[in-house]
């Protein structure tokens, strides 16, 4: 997760659009230019394949960035870097290379090294890897580095598109001080018909980040308030294995009493996207819980970064909130961009057979107060 402060990065909308653009050229499984000191081609390992290793070979000496989580699966001795660079030996076929980023099949071999590790990882590698995490993909990649930044016809002659290293790590941050209102409309809902959603996203593309405003809450008060990361199985599906949905229509039955704001945020899986939480759940039926299965596929247990949220209730004209929240990093997270919690609201749910484990690390592990 990228450190954040108040203050605006020194990025322009242009260097978000590449960043976008990047984002959207690895998922698709091409290979894209992070420029900086030390510039690499960079290709998600996921998206490996055996005739792409090999187009990668030809422009030079390929290496493996793998996150400090998931190096420290796969028994890589300790790093202090966050991200570290395994030299790419013989034996790395696409197969091997997509199950060291992926730890489906980490129980049944669990063994794969000795890796020969590079003692040094530049800053450009952890933008790398940063990238990746943005494209909502496994945090693994196959890089290239570079003698020197590559000339427009180099790029154009391998079909590369660039992308700055400090254009991708001011991303976040830029990204979520760049939201804007888009639109707003009247929306009944079962828990209250007087309410109101609002629309807000960056002028340069992102995701949608959602308001949802009951009543008529005073700004000079403040506001209740709850932050809601968006999720896909618990919010439509009622999946049995978390709380979320209880807690989005819980929110919305307490707003409904008195007024409020429910931000509803783009961060399935606190912030991992929603194909490798169904990684993460995967990795749960084998017996690991949230947090230990957020670090094997290589992520932090927690990869969200709330000053979006405070943006949203700025452009709304509220800087004072009660929030509704069991999560003491939520109180943090808004109050390190200048929103003020002046009270916590608790806000638990009885668990049920299958989410108690759940439940139980989320107290035990992440501090929450339960």
């Amino acid at each position: 997760m990228p450190e954040a402060t108040n203050e605006t990065p020194p990025r322009t909308g242009r260097g978000r659009r590449a960043v976008e653009r990047a984002v959207g050229e690895l998922r698709r499984g091409l290979a894209v230019a992070v420029g900086g000191e030390q510039p690499y081609v960079v290709l998600a390992a996921e998206q490996a394949n055996d005739a792409g290793i090999a187009d990668l070979a030809r422009l030079g000496e390929v290496q493996l960035a793998l996150t400090a989580e998931r190096a420290q699966v796969l028994k890589i001795r300790p790093q202090v870097a966050p991200v570290v660079l395994v030299e790419f030996e013989a034996r790395f076929d696409a197969a091997l290379v997509c199950a060291l980023a992926d730890p489906a099949a980490d129980l049944d071999n669990p063994l794969r090294g000795p890796f020969k590790v590079i003692r040094e990882t530049p800053a450009t590698a952890l933008a790398a890897i940063a990238l990746i995490k943005l494209a909502r993909l496994l945090p693994a990649a196959l890089l290239v580095p570079l003698e020197e930044a590559a000339d427009p016809a180099w790029l154009l002659r391998h079909d590369l598109l660039t992308v700055a290293a400090g254009d991708v790590e001011a991303y976040e941050v830029g990204a979520a001080q760049a939201l804007r209102q888009v639109s707003s409309a009247q929306v009944p809902l079962a828990a209250s018909e007087d309410c109101r959603v609002v629309a807000f996203r960056p002028p340069d593309g992102g995701a949608e980040h959602l308001a949802i405003v009951v009543g008529e809450p005073p700004p000079d008060q403040p506001v209740l308030v709850r932050l809601h990361s968006e999720c896909f199985t618990g919010d439509l599906l009622e999946s049995l294995r978390c709380d979320c949905g209880q807690q989005l229509r819980g929110a919305l039955d307490e707003l409904a009493k008195e007024g409020g704001i429910l931000l509803y945020l783009p961060q399935e899986g606190r912030g991992i996207g929603l194909v490798n939480k169904l990684r993460a759940y995967r990795l749960q039926d084998q017996g690991y819980d949230t947090v230990e299965a957020n670090l094997r596929l290589g992520f932090e247990a927690d990869e969200r970064l709330f000053l979006a949220a405070a943006e949203m209730l700025r452009r709304l004209g509220y800087d004072r909130v009660r929030l509704l929240t069991n999560n003491p990093q939520k109180v943090s997270g808004l109050e390190q961009f200048g929103v003020e919690v002046s009270e916590r609201v608790p806000h638990a749910f009885p668990p049920n057979a299958h989410n108690e484990r759940y439940l139980a690390t989320k107290r035990q592990r992440s501090g929450h107060l339960l």
